[in-house]
């Protein structure tokens, strides 16, 4: 709801800080005091020092960097290809097929993420598929837990296509494949970057299943993280969240700048 007298915006505002500042901000500006500090000091970090980042940029925790980033790509990669492929079936079903079809893709998020990692770990145990102790499983889980959010995202901008457009190219004769190539996923483009950036932001972020999967060699980020906190090294476990925020926030830049070229064109 828009507000547009003067009292009314500052009251808008006011209930903004008080909700965002406790809630959210807060939160972060803490982890980060930590990630520079040593020891506490009743209820606030204290202690200032950067040998915390020391730890955090180089050794397990650059290798651990290294896994969660080829991670992310990997599994935002597959999750755009088969939830954008999805989508566009979908929007060629009837209602009855694309209620069916949105359901089976929504399920991986409607259930906790530590299910999805116990079916995959149940489902690629045995052979002929045998995932379990290789990297691959990980990327797997992650690609299933991502795909949902590239396929809500492509199916709502297709539902805002005009059809003009492809409707002008196969006039004109252009096939179907190339109506879709040249004409329907340009117009997606600025859909698509967005879907990517949000895959591989959840990609970087997930714990639950990765817990459940990973093997020692393919150890992500949350996950030294979180052993890291749990042996009682909160200091230095703050500063490698603090790079791992750093890092998936320069990246959704990058992805949001690709998007306003995209939308400009």
């Amino acid at each position: 709801m828009l507000v547009h007298s003067r009292t009314g915006k500052w009251a808008t505002w006011a209930l903004f800080l008080v909700l965002f500042l406790p809630l959210f901000a807060l939160p972060m500006l803490v982890i980060v005091a930590a990630s520079f500090s040593t020891h506490w000091s009743g209820a606030f970090p204290s202690g200032a020092t950067t040998g915390n980042y020391g730890a955090a940029v180089r050794g397990e925790s650059l290798q651990a960097l290294t896994t969660s980033l080829v991670t992310a790509v990997v599994a935002s990669v597959l999750a755009l290809v088969l939830g954008s492929w999805a989508a566009l079936a979908a929007a060629a079903l009837k209602k009855r097929g694309k209620r069916v079809l949105d359901a089976l893709f929504m399920l991986p998020v409607a259930v906790p993420s530590v299910v999805v990692g116990l079916a995959v770990l149940v489902a690629f145990s045995q052979p002929p598929f045998l995932l379990n102790g290789t990297r691959w499983i990980v990327v797997l889980a992650h690609t299933i837990l991502v795909t949902a959010f590239a396929y809500q995202s492509v199916s709502a901008a297709i539902v805002r296509l005009d059809p003009v457009y492809e409707q002008a190219a196969a006039s004109l004769g252009a096939r179907p494949a190339h109506v879709l190539w040249r004409v329907k996923l340009p117009l997606l483009l600025p859909s698509l970057n967005a879907a990517a950036g949000l895959c591989f932001a959840l990609s970087m972020g997930e714990l639950s299943a990765t817990m459940m999967l990973y093997p020692p060699d393919w150890m992500p980020l949350p996950v030294q993280i979180f052993t890291a906190t749990d042996r009682g090294s909160l200091f230095t476990g703050s500063a490698v969240a603090v790079v791992l925020m750093g890092t998936t926030l320069l990246v959704l830049l990058a992805v949001s700048r690709i998007r306003t070229r995209a939308s400009y064109r």
